[in-house]
């Protein structure tokens, strides 16, 4: 195989390559065998017309468009290994010459992957990440344990207040006419949740059961529906029941109602205190992960991303986020509608990082390559068996769904992850003076 690339611009260049004369005739021989199946030829019965026949009526020419048709994929991706490109688009290929006993040559015009030139990326300096865990965070999350095992207790003859549940009927009227979705009987309401449309739920805050109010709000100018954004509209509410939480004793019955594993309080504590250590401790690791990697990326040199790059991130982003919803229950139609969005919104939300991560990608790839970091067969099965356990699926499963190339790429990122990471320092950053 013989193949040159010329480099034409920042993205792109031109690719020649070579068939090889007994490649071709593998290629006309496979364009003939599926062309015959169709051929009615005198004398001859269908599909059955003899090579030389054939040549003779139509010229082996006619086969040549199929024959590069077979033979194309292959040559194209044995001159993308032979020169190193790494292609970010469908390539526009066009035939140079189809001389018989001949190599053919062809040409492609292909949009490549941007030159990384890598910067700093160990022992950068990070700010340093507080793990501690105080007392008051223990007791705020006992104290939303506490809210999440309150019980609903009605009030007798006393007014709503913010953080009591109303049981209401309303109806929404615009200019005097009721209109969609405004109107609903026995609808239960938690005043502060700011569920509801800006200053409704203040406004039954002070009344009591048996009540009927007018409330009076203004939607906002950004509200999903076109006909009430920044509409004064008055609802017509009626408040069947007020009830209010009842907190349970912070005492050793709670403890072992939140937590059949404990049995008194203290060591509900210490469960909690350990739990939200183990939390901030991977919070902190997070953070310096992060900022060590936006450091590594913003220390190297990249060329312009071509664009083909940044719509497969936003494709993939869009696509993983929509399978999430559907693995939820909620396909993609019922998402737009519950959202009131659509397509070119939710890609629009994406738009936004798609540089950022398509840099990320190609600078830990660089890195991969600068290290040339090595992964063994031992680290792809206990891949495989990490993915299988999580998953919960047969192991042999996973093998098929992920190829041991895909499985040492991703493990191979994961370990200039780590080694970013793990070699940063974390420092005191001093406030900006400028502030």
């Amino acid at each position: 195989m013989s193949a040159k690339w010329e480099k034409q611009s920042e993205n792109t260049g031109k690719l020649t390559f070579e068939i090889a004369p007994d490649k071709v005739k593998e290629g006309l021989d496979e364009a003939f065998t599926k062309v015959k199946k169709n051929l009615n030829v005198p004398g001859f019965r269908k599909g059955k017309v003899p090579r030389q026949i054939f040549n003779r009526m139509y010229g082996e020419e006619a086969l040549y468009q199929d024959a590069v048709n077979i033979l194309l994929p292959d040559a194209y991706s044995a001159a993308i290994a032979e020169t190193k490109i790494k292609p970010v688009d469908q390539p526009k290929v066009d035939v140079e010459s189809l001389e018989k006993d001949k190599p053919w040559v062809l040409t492609a015009i292909v949009t490549v992957e941007p030159e990384v030139e890598v910067g700093a990326y160990k022992n950068l300096e990070v700010a340093a990440q507080s793990t501690e865990v105080t007392e008051k965070e223990v007791t705020d999350e006992l104290e939303k344990k506490r809210a999440q095992q309150a019980e609903l207790v009605l009030k007798e003859d006393e007014p709503a207040a913010k953080g009591d549940t109303v049981i209401i009927d309303f109806d929404g009227k615009l200019n005097g006419e009721s209109f969609d979705g405004g109107k609903s009987d026995n609808y239960s309401l938690e005043l502060g949740s700011n569920s509801f449309v800006p200053g409704f739920e203040d406004q039954l805050i002070g009344h009591k059961a048996g009540d009927d109010v007018q409330v009076k709000v203004t939607f906002p100018e950004d509200y999903q529906a076109e006909d009430l954004k920044g509409k004064d509209v008055v609802f017509d509410v009626k408040i069947h029941e007020v009830k209010e939480k009842q907190l349970p004793e912070l005492d050793d019955d709670f403890a072992k109602d939140v937590d059949e594993e404990v049995d008194t309080l203290e060591e509900l504590k210490a469960k909690t205190k350990e739990k939200l250590q183990e939390d901030k401790n991977q919070a902190a690791k997070d953070a310096i992960q992060d900022e060590a990697i936006s450091q590594a990326v913003e220390n190297a040199k990249i060329g312009p991303i071509p664009q083909s790059m940044l719509d497969e991130d936003i494709d993939r982003q869009t696509q993983e986020y929509l399978s999430g919803m559907q693995q939820q229950g909620i396909n993609p139609e019922t998402y737009y509608k519950l959202t009131g969005s659509s397509e070119a919104d939710l890609r629009k939300q994406f738009e936004q990082g798609a540089e950022k991560r398509v840099k990320t990608s190609l600078v830990l790839e660089a890195i991969v390559a600068k290290e040339n970091v090595e992964v063994s067969d031992e680290e792809i099965k206990q891949e495989i068996d990490n993915l299988a356990k999580q998953y919960n699926m047969e192991a042999d499963a996973i093998k098929k769904a992920l190829s041991d190339e895909m499985l040492k790429h991703d493990i191979a990122i994961r370990k200039v992850v780590d080694e970013i990471t793990d070699t940063a320092k974390q420092v005191e950053k001093k406030a900006d003076s400028t502030k």
